[in-house]
C-alpha cells in the first residue's frame, strides 16, 4: 500500500539529512545523542586522550568537558540510559554499553575531582576499564548510525555547528 504525503505535511516529502553520515531525524533527540556520542567517543579514544587531552590542544575540551557532555542533558547520573531507548539510544543493548560507560566514568570523577589534571584521570587505574565502556558504547552507536567508530573525534566547535545547522 501507497501512503501519498498530505499538501499540509511538515515533512514536505524531504528524506532527513545527515549529520558526518548520521541520520538527523531517525532518533527524536539527536542532538543529545550527538553529545553522548562525541563525549564517548573522546573518552574511548587513547590515542586522542594523550595528543590532544594531555598535550592541552585547544578545540576539544577537557575530560570533565566530556563527562559534562555525556550527562548534561540526559541525566544519565542520575537514572539509567534505558529510559532514553527510543529517543536517544536505539535499543536496550546500546542503552547497558552507555549505562555501564557512564557509572565507570563518573566513579572515577568523583574520586580524583572534576578539576583533576587530565594526567589524574588516565593514571587512575580504574581508567583503562573506563575507556574500554566508553569504546564498547561508542563502536555501538558508531556503527548503528552508520559513521566509521575509528574514525578521529570532532572538535566541539564542528560538533556545534552540526547540531546547529539540521
Amino acid at each position: 500500500m501507497t501512503v501519498q504525503g498530505s499538501e499540509n505535511s511538515s515533512r514536505r516529502g524531504r528524506r532527513s539529512s545527515t549529520m558526518g553520515g548520521m541520520p538527523l531525524n531517525d532518533m527524536p533527540w539527536w542532538r543529545w545523542r550527538s553529545n553522548v556520542r562525541s563525549a564517548l567517543h573522546m573518552l574511548s579514544d587513547p590515542v586522542f586522550q594523550r595528543d590532544v587531552w594531555l598535550a592541552g590542544a585547544d578545540g576539544y575540551g577537557d575530560v570533565t568537558d566530556a563527562v559534562y557532555r555525556l550527562v548534561e542533558d540526559t541525566w544519565l547520573d542520575n537514572w539509567s540510559a534505558e529510559k532514553y531507548v527510543g529517543t536517544i539510544f536505539r535499543d536496550s543493548q546500546e542503552a547497558a554499553l552507555v549505562d555501564t560507560a557512564v557509572l565507570r566514568v563518573l566513579r572515577i570523577m568523583h574520586q580524583v575531582g572534576p578539576d583533576a589534571p587530565v594526567a589524574v584521570y588516565l593514571e587512575h587505574a580504574g581508567w583503562p576499564d573506563a575507556v574500554q565502556a566508553a569504546r564498547d558504547a561508542h563502536v555501538r552507536m558508531s556503527v548503528s548510525d552508520g559513521e566509521d567508530p575509528e574514525a578521529p573525534p570532532k572538535s566541539l566547535e564542528v560538533l556545534r555547528i552540526l547540531t546547529r545547522s539540521a
